[in-house]
């Protein structure tokens, strides 16, 4: 037998839910025969299978030893904007998947990570790697990593508390109007496709603010902050807003003569009180040259 522990980063969904996306190889019913057996414990207690995960909560299951694929380091470039003794921050490149899962066992963010600094092998789990919080493949920009378990479990904090401040910039579809507000929706998964998220009455709290920062003919460029965590939050409270991110394929238009292989959402600052010396940390990413492009084009066409 052996125990994997984790640290949940999002929260809203049931526990089976959330297990059965990070163990793609049990089934939904070995994960749940694995909870009533009380193999799975919340924070030192059993759940049942229908119990929601919480932001910070510590997770352990006890598995039957199997085989499992190595995780190993490998050389990936990464573009490190700080580092020191506790923590770094790297901008990630959209296509770079931040967790090895079922189709992507290597060439992740971990695997670069722990090439990088392999002691992070030992921070926040097997497939954490020190990492607090996420970034979906198509999106770009900032994500913060520690180094050891106390300025991780400090970090965690941070982001349960909601000191974290997150700014995103995204492309949207339409003229957005206003020209500011607050999105205040909950989301919950969706109940016709579980690899979705929804806006629906019986999700969890989701708070979203958003203003312009410029605006094309069909098109408006805007800077978002997330004041929750919620899974795929940004993207769906603005599609629901109506303005659905250019090039998501999943909550907006199919079809894109803009971009094509990824989606314009980029992190582009964070803001975090370092958990060693209280010092506040506001970082960057400039917008990468494929979201600039379309940009400039735009601009061009606007005369």
């Amino acid at each position: 037998m052996r125990e994997i522990a984790f640290t949940a980063e999002t929260d809203g969904q049931r526990l089976d839910v959330w297990l059965a996306s990070r163990f793609p190889d049990l089934s939904r019913t070995q994960i749940q025969r694995l909870i009533t057996s009380g193999a799975v414990r919340v924070n030192g207690e059993p759940r049942k299978p229908a119990s929601r995960v919480e932001v910070g909560d510590h997770l352990a299951i006890t598995l039957p030893e199997q085989q499992e694929p190595p995780i190993l380091p490998e050389p990936i470039p990464l573009d490190v904007l700080y580092e020191d003794a506790h923590l770094l921050v790297v901008n990630k490149p959209a296509g770079l998947v931040v967790h090895p899962a079922a189709g992507h066992t290597s060439g992740t963010l971990v695997n670069a990570l722990l090439a990088h600094c392999p002691q992070v092998a030992e921070v926040g789990g097997r497939e954490r790697a020190g990492i607090v919080h996420r970034l979906d493949k198509e999106t770009s920009g900032l994500l913060v990593v520690a180094k050891d378990t106390a300025t991780h479990a400090a970090l965690q904090r941070q982001f349960k508390l909601r000191q974290v401040q997150k700014t995103y910039l995204a492309l949207v579809e339409g003229r957005v109007s206003p020209r500011e507000g607050l999105i205040e929706v909950p989301i919950g998964r969706d109940p016709r496709d579980r690899k979705r998220m929804a806006a629906q009455q019986d999700g969890r709290p989701a708070l979203t603010r958003y203003r312009m920062v410029e605006a094309f003919r069909e098109h408006t460029l805007l800077e978002v902050q997330p004041h929750t965590g919620r899974t795929h939050q940004v993207r769906v409270h603005l599609a629901w807003l109506g303005y659905p991110v250019v090039g998501d394929r999943v909550y907006g238009h199919r079809r894109q003569q803009l971009l094509s292989g990824r989606h314009f959402l980029h992190a582009a600052e964070l803001r975090f009180k370092h958990p060693a010396t209280g010092e506040e940390m506001t970082f960057t990413a400039p917008l990468p040259s494929e979201l600039s492009g379309v940009l400039e084009r735009l601009r061009a066409e606007m005369g």
